[in-house]
């Protein structure tokens, strides 16, 4: 019971923050990321300020908090050790994203792209937020390196996965742009294998989408 207990607590709160985090981009698209307050989107969300502080420590992060790290860790900790970094963490970045983006139906967005490209449109547009953006970078970057060595590994390891992990999030990254100056017409996951592509062959996206 305590632990049926704790996964409905969990399911209540990554609800509440998903409502919240909602209401906040719809806010910064409509008024503009400055012109709104943590105060706007807590009377929006119809919940208190000190709730919005609860859920999201500042107000970048009603912008930049996501579960891709989680996913990504997951992703890769699925994926044969023996394989070589690049195609375990391009395979983990293009299923995790397939499953943030849901699956598209003809040509509309799902609802779940449309929230992730007004996300990146405020994050391109808003200097504040491109700052922030490099610290959930890092924090992506530490997640997947995280998930690849062990305790024990020795700092040869630690550097090589580290490298492997900056490479495949800048060409991510170089995609997730492209995809929000294209306002979503390209399906995200093609786009990042493509960029994985350029910058490391088309083994890896060969591999990284059976």
């Amino acid at each position: 019971m305590p632990e049926q207990q704790a996964t409905l607590r969990a399911q209540r709160r990554a609800e509440t923050q998903r409502m919240i985090q909602t209401r906040a981009i719809r806010l910064f698209t409509e008024r503009g990321y400055d012109a709104t307050t943590v105060t706007d989107v807590a009377e929006a969300a119809g919940v208190s300020p000190m709730t919005v502080y609860r859920h999201f420590p500042t107000k970048e992060d009603l912008v930049l908090i996501d579960q891709h790290g989680m996913l990504v860790a997951e992703q890769i900790a699925a994926t044969p050790a023996a394989q070589p970094l690049v195609r375990r963490i391009g395979s983990a970045l293009i299923e995790a994203v397939t499953t943030l983006t849901g699956d598209r139906h003809g040509g509309d967005l799902t609802a779940n792209e449309q929230f992730l490209l007004a996300r990146l449109r405020l994050m391109i547009s808003t200097p504040a937020l491109r700052a922030k953006h490099l610290d959930n970078h890092y924090a992506l970057q530490q997640a997947i390196v995280g998930a690849i060595i062990d305790e024990g590994s020795d700092t040869d390891a630690a550097f090589h996965a580290h490298a492997a992990a900056s490479a495949c999030l800048a060409a991510m990254h170089t995609a997730l742009v492209r995809w929000a100056e294209d306002d979503g017409r390209s399906e995200l996951p093609d786009l990042i294998a493509k960029a994985l592509a350029a910058a490391f062959g088309d083994d890896v996206v060969a591999v990284a989408s059976e």
